[in-house]
């Protein structure tokens, strides 16, 4: 086709492929193509989008001839729609001189993006477009076609060896030129202190497109870091956003708006407060968003850590280091740490509290540990023994000081409020004591903590100005050490820059973090009793049981009080599994905390360790009142987390006790109404059985009287009212509607039936077989321990 053709036939092959932004189109739905369930398809769109593909070729042939595409404002997330609309430009060098109005005189605003940018804009945003596309089968995620696509785009863009691949052209010997300058179509004011692009000497202020070839060698992967990380990390509410700016810049931006609201809408205070909720988007990450990001963290730590060393002879710092080796150097602090951050922060603060974090958990893990993605490997060792974190990464820690300290105590607040009976959640606080116990680690983090701390008396010229105070002195004859001061400026020009002047810093290592920690000790001490208790209960539970006791026709299970966990159907392994995860988690929370085995002591007293004489779990913390037993705060919590149960039981009559799900319904009444007729009409001769104290009385008390019964009527009012009629002796044969025993007695029919018994042989030979249980019964229960049945 001609160009002519293809510039027409692009947006439409683009939108066909992806999805449209409303998500009513689904495209070739990449997320949920999988190799092992659609092997040709994959194969196929993996080859046609690969960057050597045919339509990366489309794209790089359109980027030659400078078409343009219009991509709608509306569909940006949330803080960049608000603030351009507002006519308020964003900080990202990527929407500069883009902002077009449409030609049409409509009111919506559009981008005009070259066909790389809107290739990559649309492959991004579909990744949050296509949330409710059909799945008829299970999807890994991390195995779907765009998963792949995101690790090939990221390898050759972002090359961890060497340099980023030149694009195809169709021209032998010619070139792929790098975006032309545009003039800005709507005057815009600047919303932040945005950071300088790095091809801003080379592109934004460069006459021809092809003066410059160190432009064209990274614009490409400068382009593609910026889209992901705006599309999938720039959702944030606009107070979190002004936090981040400097007052001067506050202020500065707060008489733009008013200035524009007046103009336009004559009410400041409405614009106000609808600029307030265009910010605040309803943003609800979803778990392959998440694992998408974290492999964009995982390839970035790696693409960092691949920089060249500097040379040590001062003759090598004539020529400067190449683009890509400088975007290396930046590319984290720059592009991702700031927005990384408050994804992580809404992530903590939002996320269900179930098993599903864990992706989440992963991927802070992954963006703390750094060095996990360098490229030398560990020393080979006989010894299992924890990699000491080297000290060329305590700058990285200083930098980063909130990741580790503000998101810890996010985590602890977390943890505090989950069931850490759940081997799941029982994993994953054993994942953050471990990252957080290796060695040197929380030393460097203490060490970033006490920088910050410093006193701001820094040296002028070094001063940065979004904490730069008036009345801060200084000397350039200062006697501070330099290199402390600029450790020191790393760590505040951090903290602030992203919390904001007035931000309360909270000590990891500070008396109320500490408490949390002891908070949270406190509750794996109570888990691993529960656990303990679970493990006890489901072994007796076991021992008990045999393969008779399955066709039992008695009725005495059907006031069981025990309600379990989820520990009971993943079995013993998974028990053993929890008890070993807390228990290293603890053990670790003791290494970075430096708790005392004096403290640990008091907590196990304090958990409430010591057990009853029936060997079952104490009840939930109450406290004794006129009324009864009150639950405490931290009752309730015992209760929420299955940490600690009342033992409910029914304690009515067991033939008017609601209709069970594994009894029949239609049985049960019938039965009732037989049993009543019967005990209606031998009352007289059941109680003069029952009076008699040889074998035959004591076998009519046993299955006639219900003991807990008789005393619980004697001693409840309620309860005489309703069943004084039933004291005596009776006979129950509700046990007939159980399932259980229907299907017992099939089983029994079905085997005398294949040895041709016969029915009245086989009901012979179920009551000869009853009697016989009967009497054993009795013996075992009437006879030797009358009163402990």
């Amino acid at each position: 086709f001609s160009l002519k053709e293809l510039h027409g036939i692009f947006p439409w092959l683009v939108e066909s492929i992806f999805g449209s932004l409303d998500g009513i189109i689904v495209g070739w739905n990449l997320r949920c193509l999988q190799g092992r369930t659609n092997p040709n398809e994959y194969s196929v769109a993996l080859d046609f989008l690969d960057p050597s593909g045919p339509m990366m070729k489309l794209v790089y042939k359109l980027q030659a001839e400078e078409y343009r595409y219009d991509f709608p404002v509306s569909y940006l997330p949330g803080p960049v729609k608000a603030s351009i609309q507002e006519q308020v430009l964003p900080e990202c060098s990527l929407y500069h001189n883009k902002v077009q109005f449409p030609s049409s005189g409509g009111l919506g605003l559009n981008l005009a993006l070259n066909p790389f940018e809107y290739y990559m804009f649309y492959f991004a945003i579909s990744l949050i477009t296509q949330k409710n596309s059909p799945v008829t089968h299970h999807v890994s995620p991390s195995n779907s076609a765009y998963f792949i696509l995101v690790d090939t785009y990221l390898k050759c863009f972002l090359p961890t060896e060497g340099s980023v691949l030149p694009p195809p052209s169709s021209n032998p010997g010619g070139a792929i030129p790098s975006p032309t300058p545009r003039s800005p179509a709507v005057p815009f004011s600047s919303y932040g202190m945005h950071h300088t692009s790095l091809l801003k000497r080379h592109i934004a202020h460069q006459p021809s497109v092809n003066a410059d070839p160190a432009s064209q060698e990274i614009w490409r992967s400068e382009t593609l870091l910026q889209i992901f990380v705006e599309m999938w990390l720039h959702h944030y509410s606009l107070e979190m956003y002004q936090k981040m700016q400097s007052p001067h810049v506050k202020l500065e931006v707060l008489h733009y708006r008013l200035s524009i609201s007046s103009k336009h809408h004559g009410s400041p205070a409405q614009s106000s407060y609808q600029a307030l909720h265009a910010y605040q988007e309803s943003f609800k990450p979803t778990e392959e968003h998440v694992l998408v990001v974290r492999l964009l963290v995982k390839h970035l730590h790696a693409f960092s850590n691949s920089l060249k060393p500097e040379p040590l002879s001062p003759s090598a710092h004539s020529h400067t280091a190449s683009p890509l080796e400088e975007f290396k150097r930046v590319v984290i602090p720059r592009f991702v740490q700031e927005k990384l951050y408050i994804f992580l922060q809404h992530c903590f603060g939002h996320w269900p509290l179930d098993a599903s974090f864990r992706a989440v958990l992963e991927m802070w893990l992954s963006y703390l540990q750094p060095w996990r993605y360098a490229p030398e490997k560990p020393p080979q060792s006989t010894e299992p023994l924890p990699r000491s974190v080297s000290e060329k990464w305590a700058a990285f820690i200083q930098e980063n000081l909130l990741m580790y300290t503000k998101l810890f105590v996010g985590f602890l607040n977390r943890a505090l409020r989950t069931d850490l009976v759940s081997p799941k959640n029982a994993l994953m606080v054993f994942r953050v004591a471990k990252v957080f116990a290796q060695p040197n680690l929380a030393e460097m983090i203490l060490k970033g903590e006490q920088l910050f701390l410093e006193p701001e008396l820094v040296i002028p010229h070094r001063q940065h100005r979004l904490f730069m105070s008036p009345t801060l002195g200084g000397s350039f004859l200062s006697s501070r050490s330099p290199a402390v001061t600029d450790a020191s400026f790393k760590v505040k020009s951090h903290v602030y820059s992203l919390e904001g002047q007035d931000f309360q810093y909270k000590q990891m290592f500070g008396t109320e973090v500490r408490n949390l920690v002891l908070k949270l000790a406190q509750l794996i001490c109570q888990a691993q009793q529960t656990a303990k208790s679970i493990s006890d209960h489901s072994a007796e539970t076991t021992a008990t049981q045999s393969f008779f006791s399955w066709f039992r026709f008695t009725p005495s299970d059907m006031n069981g009080s025990y309600t379990g966990n989820d520990l009971d159907e993943i079995g013993q392994d998974s028990i053993k599994k929890t008890d070993e995860y807390l228990e290293k988690a603890l053990e670790y929370l003791c290494h970075i905390f430096k708790l005392s085995e004096a403290q640990l002591t008091q907590m196990m007293m304090k958990c409430g360790t010591a057990q009853d004489e029936n060997g079952k779990n104490q009840l939930p913390d109450c406290i004794q009142s006129e009324n009864g037993l009150i639950l405490t705060p931290l009752g309730r919590y015992q209760i929420i987390n299955g940490l600690r149960r009342f033992e409910v039981q029914y304690q009515g009559d067991a033939e008017l006790q609601p209709i069970r799900s594994y009894e029949n319904a239609t049985l049960v009444r019938l039965l009732f109404r037989l049993s009543s007729v019967l005990n209606e009409r031998f009352a007289d001769q059941m109680e003069v059985l029952c009076s008699r104290e040889d074998f035959v009385g004591r076998l009519c008390r046993y299955h006639l009287l219900n003991p807990h019964l008789v005393q619980k009527i004697r001693y409840s009012p309620v309860v005489r009212d309703r069943t004084s009629q039933n004291w005596g002796p009776r006979i129950s044969l509700r046990f007939l509607a159980s399932y259980r025993t229907l299907i017992s007695l099939l089983m029994i029919y079905f085997l005398a039936s294949w040895f041709c018994i016969g029915p009245v042989g086989c009901t012979f030979i179920i009551l000869i077989g009853y009697f016989l249980y009967a009497v054993i019964m009795t013996f075992f229960f009437e006879g030797w321990k009358p009163h402990e049945h």
